[in-house]
């Protein structure tokens, strides 16, 4: 009996052995092309670890930075995220297990499909094919069609209320869309919209009656409409154009009417924008810069309160992009490029920021110098803190990554 256990605990330190031998070391490497054919890499620059989530053909795009993208596996246990993957008629909304990395399929619709809008209750993606609505229900994957917007107007829609009845957007003219098309990048579009002064409307649409509301209209360039993530009437809006030129940022009250500035420029040249909610929908947070391109803060101002905090921030740590913890702790950037407002000549980094007094701590995440910043990676935290999930161009096309926070050791 002593020989046989012998020779099984021989057995098992060969196996062991064996099979530690067969780990494989993830790789330090330089984020770039080469290192995403790894999938999986820590950064040289960093030392935090990279791992490239969404494995499929074509390009993959995660959502704009303030529209949230998570909801729960059907039995609670695990964390997905939708995004949009590249087809050869379009696009098509996909789903990906944060855990396992597993891939599927939510829409089959043909055509290009517009707004990244989740209704993680109700378990819908919504979203626009040339003029109309639809939404698809992210575990029947049957799809419903909710609205066609009249020939007469150019309509879009944005956000979902916190209650995942109502979908907020806007009507533009087709005035404003002809300079769009005639211009269509932002450096030639953004200040003839603005200066053309052409009506928009702010509009709600009931996802069960589908009924379009308008509530609101102005002769201005109402733009990046968010709903409060917990207060169903409460719709963010702002007025678009050059920064230094407009108080951009606007609370409507959706059955009052009532609209409310959420800061107030003090200033020549001040700028504040990129606004979003809080999780608990409490405060607006803002890149603000006091002037423009001069000082640089990330902003919050309290909705009830209005009280303003300020944490400030190196020119290099600017970011075009700025997101918050699901614990409301930390916030994150996504950097930027020379060409930006910043003029920083070494801000191309994802970073992680915890607040200290009245500046923000930062820590480089990943290292973004081969990426073409005409792509903006818009940061989101996963829903469990831990890591930042961003969108990039290095390896050649678009596709999703996500970085620890927590460095490797």
């Amino acid at each position: 009996m002593k020989i046989y256990n012998f020779v099984l605990f021989l057995f098992t330190i060969i196996l062991f052995s064996c099979s530690t031998k067969t780990i494989k070391k993830i790789p330090v490497l330089e984020t770039s092309k080469e290192s995403s054919l790894a999938n999986i890499w820590i950064d040289a620059a960093t030392n935090h670890k990279i791992e490239k989530i969404v494995k499929r053909e074509g390009n993959n795009r995660s959502f704009y930075f303030h529209n949230n993208p998570f909801y729960k596996s059907l039995d609670g246990k695990d964390d997905l995220m939708i995004f949009s993957g590249s087809v050869s008629d379009g696009n098509q909304f996909f789903s990906v297990n944060l855990r396992t990395n597993q891939i599927e399929q939510v829409t089959y619709k043909k055509g290009r499909k517009k707004g990244e809008i989740l209704g993680s209750k109700t378990r819908k993606v919504f979203y626009m094919i040339n003029d109309s609505v639809f939404y698809t229900h992210l575990d029947t994957k049957k799809t419903e069609f909710i609205y066609k917007f009249h020939d007469s107007v150019i309509g879009s829609i944005t956000s979902l209320n916190a209650d995942e009845k109502l979908l907020g957007g806007a009507l533009i003219t087709k005035e404003e869309n002809e300079i769009l098309k005639k211009n269509p990048k932002k450096t030639g579009y953004f200040d003839k919209i603005y200066e053309a002064k052409l009506e928009r409307s702010l509009v709600i649409l009931d996802v069960n009656s589908k009924k379009l509301e308008q509530i609101y209209s102005e002769n201005a360039w109402l733009n990046h409409i968010q709903f409060s993530p917990t207060n169903p009437d409460v719709l963010m809006y702002c007025h678009e154009g050059p920064w230094h030129k407009v108080d951009r940022i606007w609370n409507i009250h959706i059955k009052t009417k009532e609209n409310k500035l959420i800061h107030k420029r003090t200033v020549e040249r001040e700028i504040a924008g990129h606004e979003f909610f809080s999780p608990d929908g409490n405060t607006i947070w803002y890149d603000l810069q006091v002037p423009r391109s001069v000082t640089f803060y990330l902003a919050g101002k309290n909705i009830e309160t209005g009280k303003e905090t300020r944490y400030g921030l190196k020119r290099d740590e600017w970011s075009i992009h700025y997101n918050i913890a699901p614990d409301m702790k930390t916030f994150a950037g996504d950097g930027g490029d020379e060409s930006q407002v910043a003029r920083a000549k070494d801000a191309k980094w994802i970073y992680h920021f915890i607040p200290k007094n009245d500046s923000l701590a930062a820590t480089k995440l990943v290292n973004m110098k081969n990426h073409n910043y005409d792509l903006e990676p818009n940061i989101h935290f996963t829903p469990d803190g831990k890591q930042l999930i961003f969108r990039a161009n290095f390896e050649g096309s678009t596709q999703i990554y996500r970085v620890n926070l927590q460095k490797e050791q």
